[in-house]
């Protein structure tokens, strides 16, 4: 029992951070002996002193681009969760539009972005970037509507007898039984919805639609051989992909702790 115990007991805080920081360093001098002593990697792989160079040098444009990228994914990010909480609403109240809504979210569930995307671009013209934000809003409804429609089923039915017994009104059992107990469900959602709407607008900047963003400087520069300058790029894709998920998964843990039970 004791041993199942200490097996049981949480990690220190210090101990959460520290781990991921140490396998990163020990990762990038790997990668770095790999590439400048070794001298056995691939053309297109640089070392991680020359990718940490180009970001420091280019950073102006890559940040611009860096702004144009995040700007279209959380465009597309509340368009799709604005969409899907609302479609969820209705399902959740109505069951004959859960039952039209359920095999038409099957079906933009498994639909191929890397299809769809140079469609739209060809759809709303080389300049506009309704394209890329509506990849982008796409790929984030499909989490949104699940969880919240998922959340806001959890109600246990001695709950709403309770406040129906308390002549509590549509409203209010909304507001103090239904709605706490969907948010959490909906954080979760746009957790998953954030990174989904990053990795889709970096997506479809590779195919067509105006020359500027991450995705679009990925593809020129790894073309024409400057593979340092794509790999800053790429670094800065990840940053736009951590922010996201940062600030998401810290607004559901806040949820949860303060959720009621």
């Amino acid at each position: 029992m004791s041993a199942l115990t200490a097996d049981a007991r949480p990690l220190p805080g210090w101990l959460r951070w520290a781990a991921p920081a140490v396998v990163g360093v020990v990762g990038l001098v790997l990668w770095y002996v790999w590439v400048e002593v070794l001298q056995t990697a691939p053309r297109m792989v640089p070392s991680p002193v020359a990718i940490a160079q180009e970001l420091v040098l280019r950073w102006p444009i890559i940040a611009e681009d860096m702004g144009i990228t995040a700007t279209n994914a959380f465009i597309g990010l509340v368009a799709g969760s604005v969409l899907g909480i609302l479609l969820a609403g209705l399902a959740a109240s109505m069951r004959f539009v859960d039952g039209m809504l359920a095999p038409l979210v099957a079906a933009v569930a498994v639909v191929p972005i890397v299809a769809l995307t140079p469609i739209l671009n060809t759809m709303f013209g080389a300049s506009s970037q309704f394209g890329r934000q509506a990849v982008a809003a796409i790929a984030a409804f499909v989490p949104v509507f699940v969880n919240v429609l998922r959340g806001l089923r959890q109600t246990r039915p001695v709950h709403r007898d309770v406040l129906r017994a308390s002549a509590a009104s549509g409203a209010q059992t909304f507001r103090f039984l239904t709605l706490p107990t969907a948010v959490p469900y909906l954080l979760t959602g746009l957790r998953l919805a954030a990174s989904l709407a990053v990795i889709s607008a970096l997506v479809a900047e590779y195919f067509g639609g105006p020359a500027d963003g991450v995705g679009t400087a990925i593809a020129t520069y790894a073309k024409s051989g400057r593979a340092a300058l794509a790999w800053a790029y790429v670094a800065g894709g990840i940053g736009i992909g951590l922010a996201f998920f940062l600030v998401t998964a810290l607004a559901e843990r806040l949820a949860t702790r303060r959720r009621p039970t």
